[in-house]
């Protein structure tokens, strides 16, 4: 081993002082035979000698060395044998040269070295693409699966896009990578509608009853309502007033032997209401949340001879979404809102169902917010009864028809926001509940309290006793008496023994 190593010297240059030895050595190379070039080459890329990472190649010399010169040692490693054989070995990625000379200077070999890293399976090249992911790649009938957990969402395109370049088109990858640390995204929702209702009605009745017992009788009636009624028994009218609570002006008079009773209604009405939800939702990356503010309303279906069966129906303030959290705190958020609400105008006993629904996709980042507005609906209704003929009669006509007015406009409008949020801890939480308590009897009669306490306070914690000592860290802690704890009861009747096992308040 000695001897052979006092044949051949081999010698670092430092990266500054390479690039000038190697343009006198390259000069002095062209000097050199063909055969002086490694004898079992390895994979060449432009006259360079490829290598992986751990590999090793042999280079055989045409005559004997002296002197072995390395441009990065860190690189490639050298080792001599014999004066006729070289041993390169690489060590890590980077790309260097490598000469070997004679003792009368010759040049008997010189090349470059190229190392990178041995892609020989998925596995080496994701995990050099992705150092901080985990990912196992597992292969079934002619497809590549990949399982576990990235850090980015972008990661997981990014993963299934290099396997499938490193296996080819025709093999089928299935990517099943999951979030090391689940994203999750909170939606608030502000929906507010406001409804205004305007209707009037103007509307004349005619009842009639012949009395008069003569050979000519006969019968005056009509209107938008039983408004009166003839008592036979007592002989008088009985006159009921309009349940949409209007206002009705009412009398009877005797024409042609006949009592003729007549009402006319009034009516005018206005309404406004306001409806405000604002759900909050909490979903993971990718998965879908929804949220109901309302209710479920049962309606029947004929099976036929099986016969009937009843299923329900949802109505009120309806959520769903859909978050997708992107690279740089942006997410793509996939919302539908709805707005439903019962309708017995068709039918008194089976309700319609009258709804109004908004999808949309947009991007945006934690804690902005778009809004969802223009959804308008304007509904007018105008209705005429009256006589052919006689209601076409100016001013006299009104004494012949009825007319009702009604109209509705409704706007609604929806502000989404989502943010980015994160779990919190247990000893975090504050609950009304905490730091409340009872009043005892003597602040209940005297005092007049209904508590004693506040609320929202922090609960009372248990805290070390005076005197107490926490054993020192390592094996003999195992050993040493549990430190001494003090209730509240024992701190405020200023005790400082231990206390008894467990604490009370």
């Amino acid at each position: 081993m000695n001897t052979m190593h006092s044949f051949a010297r081999r010698v670092a240059v430092k990266p500054l002082a390479a690039p000038a030895i190697a343009i006198g050595l390259a000069i002095a190379a062209t000097a050199i035979p063909n055969s002086a070039v490694n004898a079992a080459p390895a994979s060449t890329q432009d006259n360079a000698i490829l290598m992986s990472v751990g590999g090793s190649r042999v280079v055989n010399l045409g005559a004997k060395m002296s002197d072995v010169v390395i441009g990065d040692p860190d690189v490639v490693d050298v080792h001599v044998r014999s004066q006729n054989q070289l041993y390169l070995i690489a060590k890590k990625p980077g790309e260097t040269t490598v000469f070997a000379t004679a003792t009368n200077g010759k040049v008997l070999f010189s090349g470059t070295v190229r190392v990178g890293n041995n892609l020989t399976s998925i596995d080496d090249m994701l995990r050099l693409a992705m150092p901080g992911a985990q990912v196992a790649v597992n292969k079934m009938n002619g497809m590549v699966l990949l399982t576990g957990t990235i850090q980015a969402p972008e990661d997981a395109a990014e993963a299934e896009r290099l396997t499938q370049a490193f296996v080819g088109k025709d093999v089928t990858v299935v990517s099943r990578l999951r979030m090391a640390t689940p994203l999750q995204v909170m939606l608030q929702v502000k929906i507010a509608e406001v409804a205004k209702d305007v209707g009037h009605k103007i509307g004349t009745n005619f009842a009639s009853i012949d009395r008069s017992g003569g050979r000519v009788a006969g019968v005056v009636g009509g209107g938008s309502r039983d408004f009166a009624t003839y008592n036979r028994e007592e002989g008088f009218w009985d006159f009921t007033n309009p349940a949409n609570g209007g206002y009705s002006l009412g009398g009877v008079a005797r024409i042609l032997g006949m009592d003729i009773a007549g009402a006319l209604d009034l009516a005018e009405s206005s309404g406004l209401a306001s409806t405000l939800a604002q759900p909050n939702l909490t979903a993971l990356s990718g998965e879908t949340a929804s949220f109901l503010a309302g209710g479920e309303y049962p309606y029947t279906i004929n099976n036929g001879q099986q016969g009937n069966s009843i299923e329900f129906k949802q109505y009120g303030v309806q959520l769903a979404f859909t978050p997708t959290v992107l690279a740089d705190g942006r997410i793509s958020l996939r919302v539908r809102p709805t707005v439903s609400t019962l309708d017995f105008t068709l039918n008194a006993d089976v309700p319609a169902l009258k709804s109004r629904t908004a999808e949309t996709t947009v991007e945006l980042g934690s804690g902005q917010a778009f809004m969802i507005a223009g959804l308008l609906n304007n509904e007018t209704s105008n209705g005429i009864n009256k006589v052919p003929g006689l209601g076409n009669i100016p001013i006299l006509g009104s004494l012949f028809k009825s007319r009702q007015f009604q109209r509705s406009e409704t706007e609604l409008v929806i502000v989404v926001t989502p943010y980015l949020v994160k779990p919190m801890n247990a000893s975090d939480v504050r609950l009304p509940t905490d730091g409340f308590r009872n009043a005892d009897v003597g602040q209940g009669l005297f005092l007049q309290q209904g508590n004693d306490g506040v609320s929202g306070a922090r609960a009372p914690m248990p805290s070390r006793a005076p005197g107490g000592t926490v054993p020192a860290p390592g094996p003999q802690a195992m050993a040493s008496p549990a430190p001494v704890v003090a209730s509240a009861d024992n701190r405020k009747a200023g005790k400082s023994g231990a206390a008894a096992p467990g604490f009370s308040f």
